[in-house]
């Protein structure tokens, strides 16, 4: 049954020339509804009013975004679960970028995380503790595993001359590789990778297939992108072989 509300945003649709207009959002009910997550499939009504809304609303931190990022996560004292991890990222400055998490590039890709990425300048002026939080990104772009999607090679690599000096700190709220149907649990710390051998070779080989592009030949070509100096405190856990996590406590509700 078509709504008032309905009827109006089909006619917006109609007007804007959204597609083949309202007929094909009736196809589309099924298109984006994912199995593995918990709840209902989207119906026709949602369908056409997320697609209204799409037109009409004001997405402006959204559409900031510039860069869509591919790498791989390990959740901080568990190197053997690992997934691959789609950013999407602004600048807020020269010095900050905050990036979406997705499980994939999809259109019903799960929200999986955050993650914030710093110079190496604003790193240096974090304190130790804080510093055992963040994850450095040399070896991820040296090694190819990090790659700038949808660029040409050359944009890519100045891109990558930018990232390699920055630390991120990133949190997951999805635990997506367990086969969670909703966000479960409190956030979990990820880090990145710190040398060879480390990440799942198949993670690698799957999106690199995806993309069709080569992790190995972009190693090669960024053999020549220097190294920079790497904070003495950075990837604790493979100096320390500690592992830091977030867990639950209970305290007394303060009301004043």
């Amino acid at each position: 049954m078509i709504t008032n509300l309905m009827q109006k945003v089909i006619g917006y649709l109609l007007a804007f020339g959204a597609g083949a207009g309202a007929t094909q959002l009736y196809r589309m009910r099924q298109i984006h509804d994912n199995a593995d997550v918990a709840g209902s499939p989207m119906s026709m009504k949602s369908h056409i009013m997320d697609k209204g809304a799409a037109m009409l609303g004001h997405f402006a931190p959204i559409n900031s975004i510039h860069q869509h990022v591919c790498g791989f996560h390990f959740y901080s004292g568990q190197l053997n679960r690992q997934l691959t991890a789609h950013h999407y990222c602004s600048h807020l400055n020269e010095d900050i970028r905050q990036c979406v998490i997705y499980d994939s590039d999809a259109p019903n890709a799960r929200l999986i995380g955050v993650e914030y990425i710093i110079s190496s300048k604003l790193f240096s002026k974090l304190t130790d503790d804080e510093k055992k939080l963040w994850h450095s990104h040399i070896h991820e772009v040296k090694s190819g595993e990090l790659v700038g999607i949808g660029l040409p090679d050359s944009v890519e690599k100045e891109a990558m001359k930018e990232l390699i000096s920055t630390y991120g700190k990133t949190f997951h709220t999805w635990q997506v590789d367990r086969g969670d149907p909703l966000p479960l649990g409190i956030p979990q710390l990820m880090m990145g990778f710190t040398a060879d051998g480390q990440v799942n070779p198949s993670l690698v080989k799957q999106r690199d297939e995806h993309y069709k592009i080569s992790s190995e030949q972009k190693r090669i070509n960024r053999t020549d992108i220097p190294l920079p100096e790497k904070d003495v405190m950075s990837d604790y856990w493979m100096k320390s072989n500690k592992a830091i996590q977030l867990d639950i406590k209970e305290s007394k509700m303060k009301i004043k």
